[in-house]
């Protein structure tokens, strides 16, 4: 059992991950504990692990980084993208009960992508893929529980140096000397994984509860951000051509329906977010110096 005396313990779920791996660096105050667990140290999708991992370490904050994130292939497996990000959510909204605040991470995928204004936290989900559908299910299984301590926090488009992410796969298929399409009438936020790890922890040190947006600010298609990666990087930028969304489904029949559009917006949030491009140069530091 976990020594009680410490005043904060924060238990990061699926902390293996591209955002859960980000927090590692970041800062924590000195009253505080912080107990990283990946899949195989806790399956989230089993209750009973769960409950034990709880009773363990007897979390005052539990941060859920753990997701089914293979959006393709959840049009495949439902069950298990069901599973993940819909269960085990439940499993871990009753494990929480009233010993922990809970942070939940979810995405703009819950969305249609029908408006063209930013969506704002409160605005009508209408998911399109079997991935959005479950994201949402896991978001209305902690809002069912009616407890006040949970924090929803939607994003987009999340890249960093910690993981696989769009943006190493560009820089490594242009460097391949590979030629790519890319689309260019889907609209987003780019969301640099080690920003987002720093907009949580304000979130809580706020003690803000319900659901909110967190991105990097300046809306572009994936063709613009493949473009910016390639400058970036001094990669040859005629690698990178557009290609719309109704072309890309022709070549690839199979592949889930993406929002065309799905800015997200937030202005309540406690410290103002910097632009993607900024955080594209922290990024590229970052892959080039990883121990820096």
């Amino acid at each position: 059992m976990t020594d009680n005396t410490t005043e904060q313990r924060v238990l990061f779920l699926g902390a293996g991950g591209l955002l859960g791996s980000s927090f590692h660096r970041r800062p924590r105050a000195a009253a505080t504990e912080w107990i990283f667990l990946d899949h195989k140290d806790c399956d989230i999708t089993s209750h009973h692990q769960l409950k034990k991992t709880f009773d363990e370490f007897n979390p005052t904050t539990v941060i859920n980084c753990a997701a089914y994130t293979k959006v393709d292939q959840a049009e495949q497996e439902p069950e298990r993208a069901k599973l993940i990000n819909e269960t085990a959510v439940e499993y871990v909204v009753h494990c929480c009960d009233e010993r922990a605040k809970l942070v939940h991470l979810s995405t703009d995928f819950v969305f249609d992508g029908t408006s063209r204004n930013p969506y704002q936290p409160n605005d009508s989900t209408n998911p399109l893929s079997v991935y959005g559908k479950t994201k949402r299910d896991g978001e209305l299984c902690i809002k069912a529980a009616g407890a006040a301590g949970w924090l929803i926090v939607r994003t987009s488009w999340l890249f960093g140096a910690a993981g696989p992410c769009f943006p190493k796969m560009i820089v490594d298929r242009v460097r391949a000397g590979q030629t790519m399409t890319i689309v260019n009438d889907q609209i987003g936020c780019p969301t640099h994984a080690p920003d987002l790890a720093d907009a949580i922890l304000d979130l809580i040190d706020a003690d803000v509860t319900g659901i909110h947006h967190v991105t990097n600010t300046g809306p572009c298609s994936w063709f613009d951000f493949a473009r910016a990666i390639v400058e970036e990087f001094g990669l040859p930028t005629e690698r990178i051509q557009p290609i719309t969304t109704e072309q890309f489904r022709k070549m690839r029949p199979n592949q889930a329906i993406r929002p065309a559009y799905s800015v997200l917006a937030d202005d309540s949030l406690p410290k103002p977010r910097r632009p993607w491009r900024e955080a594209l140069k922290d990024f590229r530091k970052a892959l080039l110096t990883p121990n820096a």
